[in-house]
């Protein structure tokens, strides 16, 4: 049996993958992902061997694996850290927390500086690619572990060529392969996915049967550190320099309106415009250089095709225009189009039929049936 680091992140789906992978008789290290992120709950993350709320009060401190001795965490929360240990007490497994408060700052500069730029970034990709297939697999190495693993609802199966294809998880409600795109080729022979071939229910069911502890807990629903869901304010609390107010206008030029600044707004949205036209308008347009905001009807968010740039294959590079479905956000329908690989790591997409809120710095993911194939981050 194999050494595998696997991450886990207190909720049900890492917890069972935990006890799968247990099962199969692998030697399991768990790890928490530190980010750094302020909790006022954090000193209470504690670490041993327990059996009930009271003996928590003498357990030690959670060993942080670079041992910067911060304090600070988010979500993941000090909360979540103490329900994935009491799951790996449990499994009777190693349990260590990897403080990457560092590396996750990144991820929060590049969320800031996408919308005050007009774009929509997408933070949980980027942790995928920088963090979780990234420094964890240095984290694996050093502690010889031949795998990492999570709790990813997405498939691992090998191709035609005995080479491993990254799938779509069996939960169409829960896949989450879009956000795995950007995973290096070369590390999918090091990676496993045990709950990819489960649904959400039959998981919190195995969940139950295994009496772990966390079968009930409610999924994230939030960007991990703007857990209130309000990034305008998050960013702005930040940023208390920025000024990106200025005009709300329609595509024909009248200004009907003012707004706060450019980050609270996002290609395709409806709701929260603070703008009542008589008839459903949806932003169109962000113009980072004149901070107005471009609202249109339906018709006129419709897009034909995008350009996208950062590619990243599982595949290799298609050589001559590919037929396939291209996906253009984490929670959209994939649809079909003619993909053509442009010079540069760039991408051309041409959509069938007309799709609607392309928002540049989400990423357009393309698909083969199931098959990821690779994709890229949208830039019009």
């Amino acid at each position: 049996m194999s050494r595998i680091v696997l991450a886990m992140s207190g909720g049900v789906d890492s917890s069972v993958a935990a006890a799968l992978l247990c099962q199969e008789g692998h030697e399991v290290i768990g790890v928490f992902m530190r980010h750094g992120e302020d909790s006022p709950v954090a000193t209470q993350c504690k670490t041993g061997k327990t059996e009930n709320e009271n003996q928590l009060k003498n357990a030690s401190t959670l060993p942080v694996l670079n041992h910067n001795p911060s304090h600070k965490q988010g979500c993941c929360t000090a909360a979540d850290a103490e329900d994935a240990r009491r799951v790996a007490d449990r499994l009777d497994i190693p349990f260590y927390a990897l403080n990457l408060d560092r590396e996750f700052s990144a991820i929060v500069d590049y969320f800031i500086e996408e919308y005050t730029v007009g774009r929509t970034p997408n933070p949980c990709v980027m942790c995928n690619n920088w963090i979780k297939f990234g420094k964890l697999f240095d984290y694996a190495d050093s502690v010889d572990a031949e795998f990492v693993a999570t709790g990813h609802y997405a498939q691992l199966m090998p191709d035609e060529s005995n080479q491993l294809a990254l799938l779509r998880g069996n939960d169409s409600q829960k896949d989450q392969s879009y956000v795995l795109f950007g995973i290096s080729r070369n590390l999918l022979q090091r990676m496993m996915l045990p709950v990819g071939k489960y649904t959400k229910p039959e998981i919190r069911s195995r969940a139950k049967e295994m009496g772990i502890l966390v079968a009930e807990k409610k999924d994230s629903q939030e960007i991990c550190f703007v857990p209130s869901g309000k990034h305008d304010q998050f960013i702005r609390a930040r940023r208390t320099d920025l000024k990106t107010a200025g005009e709300v206008v329609t595509t024909q030029g009248e200004v009907v309106g003012e707004h706060a600044g450019i980050e609270g707004f996002t290609v395709g949205q409806r709701k929260g415009l603070g703008i009542a036209l008589g008839q459903p308008r949806y932003v169109v347009r962000i113009d980072a250089d004149t901070q107005r905001v471009v609202l249109g009807t339906k018709e006129e968010l419709a897009r034909t095709q995008l350009t996208a740039s950062q590619t990243n294959w599982l595949i290799d590079p298609p050589e001559k225009p590919l037929r396939c479905e291209v996906q253009i956000r984490y929670n959209s329908a994939s649809v079909p189009a003619v993909v053509s690989v442009q010079e540069g790591q760039r991408l051309s997409i041409e959509f069938d039929d007309p799709c609607y809120g392309v928002a540049p710095g989400q990423a357009v993911v393309c698909y083969e049936g199931h098959r990821v194939l690779g994709g890229g981050w949208i830039d019009s």
